[in-house]
């Protein structure tokens, strides 16, 4: 029998072979026994005829639809490097014995510690207050008009409590502000031990100083930040988003932020990635933005690595590996079939 093949998305190296993220150590993996690891060549979609002979896929950007499923029948696991999986087609996955697996662990802290650096840099005035650092004497005359914003007794709100909005309240509970979030499938348990008062969507956007947006991407939250909503929140609230550009709906957060009837925003993610240098919305002095790198640290990608790796070696143990989002592969014959003959193999 053959090794346990180990395929690798394109846009892990740049054009000349180097790693594009040097911090995803590849070490275990390429140590592992009876393992062989290779990287494919760039494409998005990924096509199936590159998957034929593999048993897994680390897949960084690229996008995996239903034409990237081999006919082999043999993938048994998409490890995605990340949280977010709206470029991987789920159904797809599910339909063809494959699991797809995410790496919250990876991802938890570092993106709930942007979170935090946008709810400072927002409220600390950081950008205008930089820029009058730099020129000067006229800056400094000027600092009295651009107060900050005091965290004590604000309400910071979430949409979404799940494993980065969770992570988000533990890490701002020394700021004493108090706690609301809306979502459907909150763990009670968990919102009681962190404080946190669960809402209706409506309350959230009306009472929240801070409102963060942390639920995934899906039909139903996309654009669920709209017009209507933006409407709701205090003259003096911010808004912040590290998620997924499409849950907000853009154009109707510009028109907010043009007429100053929100005090702020910080996005680390958009509509359109890369995002258009000429889009009113990059010209507003009330909007902080990164681009969908503000939890990229070197502790983030090691981690997120780690994660993948591990998940793909519990597959070739024959065990089902952490982060599985199509939970209900889980219980298919294919599936438990293909780990059965993993765990025969190589357990």
């Amino acid at each position: 029998m053959g090794p346990f093949r180990v395929a690798l998305s394109g846009d892990f190296r740049k054009a000349d072979g180097s790693p594009t993220f040097p911090d995803f150590d590849l070490t275990p993996l390429a140590q592992a026994k009876d393992v062989e690891m290779v990287f494919l060549d760039n494409a998005s979609p990924i096509r199936g005829d590159q998957l034929e002979d593999f048993d897994a896929l680390i897949l960084l950007a690229h996008r995996f639809d239903a034409t990237s499923v081999p006919k082999s029948g043999r993938l048994a696991v998409v490890a995605r490097f990340g949280v977010g999986y709206d470029t991987v087609d789920v159904p797809a996955c599910t339909a063809n014995d494959i699991a797809l697996a995410i790496t919250p662990d990876g991802v938890r802290r570092p993106v709930a510690v942007s979170i935090l650096t946008f709810i400072l840099a927002l409220t600390g005035k950081m950008m205008v207050k930089d820029k009058l650092a730099r020129q000067g004497g006229p800056g400094f005359a000027a600092r009295g008009q651009h107060m900050g914003v005091g965290l004590v007794g604000k309400t910071l709100g979430s949409l979404g409590v799940g494993n980065i909005g969770a992570e988000m309240f533990r890490l701002a509970k020394p700021f004493d502000m108090n706690f609301i979030a809306h979502d459907p499938f909150a763990d009670k348990r968990v919102a009681a031990e962190l404080g946190i008062e669960l809402v209706s969507l409506e309350e959230l956007f009306r009472r929240a100083d801070i409102l963060c947006v942390n639920c995934p991407l899906t039909p139903e939250t996309h654009h669920i930040v709209n017009a209507e909503r933006l409407a709701l929140m205090k003259p003096t609230a911010y808004l912040i988003n590290t998620a997924r550009g499409p849950i907000v709906d853009q154009k109707a957060l510009t028109r907010v932020l043009q007429e100053n009837r929100i005090a702020g925003a910080g996005l680390d993610v958009f509509e359109q990635e890369p995002t258009d240098p000429n889009d009113q919305l990059l010209r507003l002095d009330n909007l902080i933005a990164a681009p969908h790198a503000l939890c990229w640290t070197d502790q983030c990608f090691a981690g997120n690595g780690a994660a993948d790796i591990r998940a793909v070696l519990d597959v070739m143990k024959g065990q089902v590996p952490r982060g599985v989002v199509n939970r209900e592969v889980l219980e298919t014959d294919g599936f438990k079939a293909k780990l059965a003959a993993f765990g025969t193999r190589f357990g």
